[in-house]
């Protein structure tokens, strides 16, 4: 599953991730586009044909004049002619039907001719041709010109205006995600409706009264399940400890012994329950000494015994709390002991500290989620503890300021999903003392 999952992350890694703001600008662009050509084509054709219609009546007052001109004088007027071969059949069907007509003639360069004719009183067809002026077409190229600035103008106006909006909503649903990102990692106290400033009334805003709302079911269930917790394992305390000195008193025997060893661990496990409830109600304080950690670790080690190989890299000194880190180490040395194999291999390097086994392997789910109570990540529980001692870890190195990850050590060559041939656990020690924990330095008396 988890090879699966990173194949499938590596094939959508190359493709392309279009922002909201982008994809908001474009589509106002293109709409502005489309409607800034329709509007061109609308007011150039308009133009236009108000211009044809305007030197058409011009060319008719024309022809009139010409005609009373010629009929009482003889002479042409303005260039007109008699039954000129050029004149379009359109125009003459009608001029020789006995009407007065105007003709415009389109040509491939674009300026059209303007004809006109009357029919005379012998027969014959007055008409009179003259090219679009040049004024005219003068005017139609400024249009077209301002009409182009203008959509090209109202383009960018419209890209600009959708960056604008969707960058703004993009920005509140990157806040809102993030958010909501922290809630999942169990920040319940985080606010998403206060992370992305809740002053549009939008769509973002009732996402943000959902999650916020989610959030706050979700912290008082978890609180309620600490408490329930906490309460059943404070309560199972009197009647163990009751049964643990009970059980010394039993005569010597193999049964006595069973009975110890059964008693001691349930003394345990309520015990690693209360710890892990003080844990995550994050109430827990780390009581500060400076130590050399290389020193610190060989002599814990030492004291616990086992096959275990210490190699300190570098030394360094940090600021923390011995009793967290030595239980930190000793919950992890306890799970590779018994979930490992043998040599257990720590390594010092500087603030860092190793924990390697040579077993199995980490489960996949711990490696992807992280350590959880009582979840072991072996089918049969029996003999193989309870999944507290990885998650107590986790939690003390949360109180330390520190960050414990967990990774497998794989057959070279043999890629994500090949066998284990070990486990490692990292402990990086913060560089500086943990205050943001609410732990505090404990001072040394000379």
């Amino acid at each position: 599953m988890r090879g699966t999952r990173r194949r499938l992350t590596a094939l959508a890694r190359p493709s392309i991730r279009t922002g909201l703001k982008w994809k908001l600008s474009a589509a106002i662009a293109l709409v502005g586009a489309l409607v800034a050509l329709a509007l061109s084509l609308v007011v150039h054709n308009a133009a236009r044909v108000s211009m044809l219609d305007n030197a058409r009546d011009v060319q008719d007052e024309r022809i009139q004049f010409a005609q009373r001109i010629y009929e009482s004088t003889g002479r042409f007027q303005f260039g007109t002619k008699i039954d000129d071969p050029a004149m379009p059949r359109e125009l003459l069907a009608k001029a020789s039907a006995g009407r007065r007509a105007t003709f415009v003639a389109e040509h491939a360069n674009g300026v059209p001719d303007i004809w006109a004719a009357v029919p005379l009183k012998d027969g014959q067809v007055l008409s009179l041709h003259t090219r679009f002026t040049d004024r005219s077409a003068t005017v139609m190229k400024d249009l077209d010109q301002a009409l182009v600035i203008g959509s090209i103008a109202v383009v960018f106006g419209g890209c600009a205006l959708g960056v604008l909006i969707g960058g703004q909503f993009s920005r509140r649903l990157r806040k809102a995600a993030t958010a909501a990102e922290q809630v999942a990692q169990g920040h319940t106290d985080v606010r998403v409706r206060e992370a992305i400033g809740g002053i549009v009334r939008d769509e973002t805003d009732d996402l943000a009264r959902a999650v916020d709302a989610m959030a706050d079911t979700l912290r008082q269930r978890l609180e309620a399940e600490r408490r329930v917790t906490a309460d059943i394992a404070h309560e199972l305390r009197t009647p163990v400890t009751g049964l643990l000195t009970a059980a010394e008193l039993l005569p010597p025997g193999r049964p006595s012994e069973l009975v110890k060893d059964r008693a001691q661990a349930m003394r345990t496990l309520v015990e690693d329950v209360l710890e892990v409830a003080r844990l995550d109600s994050a109430t827990e304080r780390a009581e500060l000494h400076d130590i050399m950690i290389g020193e610190f670790v060989t002599r814990r080690i030492a004291v616990r015994g086992g096959d275990v190989e210490v190699r300190v890299v570098h030394e360094s000194e940090v600021t923390t709390d011995p009793r967290r880190l030595e239980r930190i180490l000793g919950n992890l040395l306890a799970n590779a002991a018994k979930h490992g194999k043998p040599p257990v291999e720590v390594t010092v390097e500087g603030r860092v500290v190793r924990v390697r086994d040579h077993g199995p392997g980490f489960p996949e789910a711990l490696l992807d989620e992280g350590p959880s109570r009582f979840r072991t990540g072996s089918a049969d529980r029996a003999g193989h503890g309870h999944g507290l001692g990885l998650t107590i870890a986790a939690g003390q190195a949360r109180v330390l300021g520190a960050r414990l990850t967990f990774r497998n050590v794989r057959v070279p060559g043999a890629g994500d999903d090949g066998p284990a041939e070990g486990a490692v656990a990292v402990l990086w020690l913060p560089e500086h003392a943990p205050t943001s924990t609410g732990s505090f330095p404990m001072l040394g008396i000379p």
